[in-house]
């Protein structure tokens, strides 16, 4: 699954967004098998952060003068979060870039394979938990919604899990992923 999902990723277009107007970022979006069934690891941001409180989302953040691409920002930033070691993941690829609403970034999503289990140390500054949610479960009918959340019509994604809403750019940047783990089924 990992070769064929580095083929997939690696073969499609991807989409970039160039909007000036919106502040970088990065994002890890760490996959793992438990047995044979493939999970993703979401994190769930701090009260302490600037933006996105709370929240369920991938590790990640705005790029350092020091961070020579958008790939090097995420691994950092997961190093930050979550202890997980960039020699640890083996990347698959790029998603299409994320636009966030209402804090204005431009998420630049990447997929990696991680081992399981692993050590991870949880930064409590940035990050108070971690959830492990198998695909499987994301991709059942009833994990997912998609609603006009304001008048603006803007389309609300949101995916629920064992009663946990990943909502808003990581609720975007799962479905992403999952349809194309669905039409390469």
């Amino acid at each position: 699954m990992d070769d064929y999902l580095k083929h997939i990723l690696s073969s499609r277009q991807k989409k970039t967004i160039n909007d000036k107007g919106l502040k970088p970022a990065a994002v890890l979006v760490p996959l793992f098998y438990v047995g044979k069934e493939l999970h993703i690891l979401f994190t769930r941001r701090s009260n302490k952060v600037l933006y996105h409180k709370g929240q369920i989302s991938f590790p990640g953040g705005r790029p350092h003068k020091n961070d020579p691409d958008f790939l090097r920002t995420a691994l950092r930033e997961s190093w930050e979060e979550i202890g997980l070691k960039s020699e640890d993941v083996q990347i698959l690829g790029e998603l299409d870039n994320t636009p966030t609403i209402t804090t204005g970034f431009n998420i630049r999503p990447f997929v990696g394979i991680i081992p399981y289990p692993y050590p991870f140390k949880l930064n409590p500054e940035e990050t108070t938990e971690s959830l492990d949610i198998p695909i499987s479960a994301l991709m059942q009918d009833s994990a997912y919604s998609s609603k006009v959340a304001d008048a603006e019509g803007i389309k609300q994604e949101t995916y629920v899990y064992k009663g946990q809403s990943i909502w808003g750019a990581t609720a975007r940047i799962v479905k992403q992923l999952l349809d194309i783990l669905r039409s390469s089924a």
